[in-house]
């Protein structure tokens, strides 16, 4: 059996794990991040885990095949560089090198979404299937497209971001600089600042008590505020899920996956997301007639889709035969 360490490098924390070739996770470390540090500090942390974590496991690294690690921002694999990271301060920074002078074993590196979509098709909500998008809902939208079973990011490594897509043209600004993105209007951070907006608006709603009793408003809020009976809330849940169906309509008919995974801490709702939100975005896409239509699936794989789907992505270059040296 081959095993394989995934890191999943974070703003706030650096999570480390060894799975097998099925994608099984096997054990899991983490420390924090300390993102105000150097590049060359958090990096040889980043491979000081991954002995850690193989050492845990009861493992040698004669017994791992490669490390995969998924990092917001931008990768270059083939130099092996984490060319930009918007949270974190690397520029251009030499990830395989300095992971390599802590562990040497093949060193593979791409986005932290990406990687959430490759956990999702080989262990988790796609699991069995060839192409699949995984949508995740957080501070923005991210997005891990897999075709064919491998990941598609674009020549540069640098594409599927779904989130930086106009959905309202002329609308909010968003920090890429451009107005009416995806993610101003389908994020959870977005639906916790519309949340607050509408508690503002009108004060007869309870939305503004909820708000209180959680200590902050969250992308939750107004789940819970509907439950109560609350209109405001159920009006703006319906407004919430007409933006993100138009977003989700939008990949499928760039995709046409066979499954659509969608993730991130709102889909802890469940069913009264996920229902509304199939009845909405599936009378959307350009469907023929006869043509088989994509599957809308909530996310499986939860915090360890970071780990999995970098583990999964190393396994996916060694297989390809791409050199991690």
């Amino acid at each position: 059996m081959a095993y394989y360490v995934g890191i999943d490098l974070g703003g706030t924390n650096i999570k480390a794990g060894v799975c097998d070739s099925e994608g099984n996770l096997l054990n899991k470390l983490s420390i924090k991040t300390r993102a105000e540090r150097t590049e060359e500090e958090i990096i040889h942390d980043m491979g000081k885990l991954a002995l850690d974590v193989i050492k845990d496991c009861g493992k040698e690294v004669s017994d791992i095949e490669a490390i995969g690690i998924g990092s917001p921002g931008t990768p270059d694999n083939e130099e092996g560089l984490l060319v930009y990271s918007a949270n974190l301060p690397f520029n251009n920074s030499p990830m395989r090198k300095l992971i390599r002078d802590v562990v040497d074993l093949p060193v593979y590196i791409d986005n932290d979404a990406n990687c959430a979509g490759m956990a999702e098709a080989v262990a988790g909500a796609a699991k069995g299937t060839k192409d699949s998008v995984t949508i995740t809902l957080g501070t923005g939208v991210g997005a891990g497209v897999i075709i064919n079973g491998r990941i598609y990011s674009g020549f540069n490594q640098a594409g599927s971001e779904f989130g930086h897509t106009v959905l309202v043209s002329g609308g909010l600004q968003c920090k890429c600089g451009r107005r009416g993105c995806f993610e101003q209007y389908a994020s959870a951070s977005a639906l916790a600042r519309m949340t607050e907006e509408e508690a503002a608006s009108h004060p007869d709603s309870i939305l503004g008590d909820v708000i209180k009793e959680e200590g902050g408003s969250n992308a939750m809020i107004a789940f819970i505020a509907m439950r109560r009976g609350d209109k405001v809330a159920k009006d703006l849940v319906e407004r919430y899920l007409d933006y993100l169906s138009d977003g989700l309509a939008n990949v499928i008919n760039t995709f046409m996956p066979e499954i659509l995974v969608v993730g991130g801490g709102v889909c802890n709702e469940g069913d009264p997301l996920l229902i509304p939100l199939k009845e909405k975005t599936m009378s959307k896409p350009y469907f023929g007639p006869g043509v088989k239509k994509t599957e809308i699936r909530l996310a499986e794989m939860g915090n360890d889709a970071g780990i999995v789907g970098a583990a999964m992505m190393g396994k996916a270059c060694m297989d390809d035969g791409k050199n991690g040296k």
